[in-house]
């Protein structure tokens, strides 16, 4: 199993700093990722019989939104058959990661290593990308040029997504540390890897990024009002809360906003977003019950297009829109489906277990996927396969039974209990 954890952990840190693993070549290393993981786990599966099988309740509603896409691809039901395909064998990989995770993901003790390394990784790209922002030349890793423009920051062209990326590590460092359940020994460091990704993340400038952790915070107190958890250490997230600011402040905020200010030219009016969503809508009323077929957007868009300014729309800046328009009314079932599942499955079983370590866990998966899908309403974070696939991680954790395994105790630790003869 730890074989599992580390391809799972390792497919994650690919698709993030191979840009999001939005071009095709990442797309098919992350592919064929996710079936040698299937390959691996069926193995050790093969090998050890009495491991049991465990599904995710996320599973159901993703199957079905793959069979509602596989019928629009086997049935002719999709504008292109070529881009429908692309998109469900991108789907299929996530459910495999997601169906693997499940497997290799069962304790306590488990969980610990993979917060670990997403409080670490999230650590390690925030300072690349505060790095690259101090030392800009206008290329991605200060050498591969961008050849379709885009304001990048850290390993991703596009800022918006860098921050779709913080929004779901902030909360693994953040919750616990508020809730207390971080030794106090480690309280520093935990501190320091929430910091360092909320910093990044206001020095990204990101507007749906800012706003959507903002929502991330409020959703924690209320959360943390219900359960009666607040207390002294919720204190410790109001001083990483101001640490960042102030290291933003130091920066210097003002060359950060004349920095994107500049910038702005190259990213989508707000005129135009609201155009987009106009006609995305448009299009979902001409094909309301299978849509146009998934990833089929960019070609049927400019039949729709209201607002012309000589640039492709590839995508309408809200993941739920334009998943309306390319799988219609089903689609849009499936996809309610599982948002129901993550809500009231994290919110059930963050409250369940009395405040423990595991409801810490269970609470930041539900903060993160939050986040992330509030900020799904003006991008398409969703639609970038690394931060799809940590999203899907994510709301794994916030659902999935987190097993409480207790470690047997040496018998070099029992008491000694002396025989008496007869």
């Amino acid at each position: 199993m730890s074989v599992l954890r580390f391809g799972v952990c390792a497919l994650v840190v690919f698709g993030v700093l191979a840009h999001g693993a939005v071009e095709g070549w990442a797309r098919a290393v992350l592919e064929t990722g996710a079936g040698l993981l299937f390959v691996a786990w069926a193995l050790n599966a093969f090998l050890r019989e009495e491991e049991q099988l465990l599904i995710s309740p996320l599973f159901p509603p993703l199957a079905a939104f793959s069979f509602v896409v596989l019928g629009q691809w086997a049935f002719h039901r999709t504008a292109s058959a070529y881009n429908t395909r692309v998109e469900l064998q991108l789907l299929l990989a996530y459910l495999i990661v997601l169906f693997v995770a499940v497997q290799a993901f069962r304790t306590l003790e488990d969980w610990r290593g993979c917060i670990w390394f997403v409080m670490v990784f999230g650590f390690l790209v925030a300072i690349f990308g505060i790095l690259q922002h101090l030392t800009f030349n206008g290329k991605l890793y200060w050498f591969r040029e961008m050849r379709y423009g885009g304001i990048p920051f850290g390993p991703y062209a596009n800022r918006n997504h860098f921050a779709g990326l913080m929004e779901l590590v902030i909360p693994v460092a953040l919750v616990p540390l508020v809730m207390g359940k971080v030794r106090r020994e480690r309280r520093f460091l935990v501190g320091l890897f929430a910091m360092l990704p909320i910093g990044a993340l206001l020095l990204s400038a990101s507007r749906g990024g800012i706003i959507s952790f903002a929502v991330e915070l409020a959703v924690l107190v209320l959360l943390m009002v219900l359960q009666r958890a607040a207390g002294k250490h919720a204190l410790a997230g109001g001083v990483v809360l101001l640490v960042a600011v102030l290291m933003v402040s130091w920066l210097g905020v003002k060359q950060i906003l004349e920095r994107f200010s500049s910038l702005q030219t190259l990213e989508v009016s707000a005129g135009k977003r609201a155009s987009m969503r106009g006609d995305t809508w448009k299009i979902f009323l001409d094909h309301p019950w299978m849509g146009t077929g998934l990833g089929t957007l960019q070609t049927v868009f400019p039949r729709y297009e209201t607002l012309y300014d000589g640039k492709i729309v590839n995508h309408t800046h809200n993941d739920y829109l334009e998943g309306l328009a390319e799988t219609g009314l089903l689609g849009g079932f499936c996809c309610a489906w599982f948002l129901g599942v993550l809500f009231l499955e994290s919110m059930r079983r963050s409250m369940e277990l009395n405040r423990s370590f595991a409801a810490a866990l269970h609470l930041s998966g539900l903060v993160g996927c939050t986040g992330f899908l509030v900020h799904s309403l003006v991008d398409f974070n969703l639609h970038i396969p690394a931060n799809a696939l940590l999203f899907f991680l994510m709301a794994n954790l916030a659902t999935v039974e987190i097993a409480q395994v207790t470690r047997p105790v040496p018998k070099s630790d029992l008491p000694r209990v002396r025989m008496r003869k007869p």
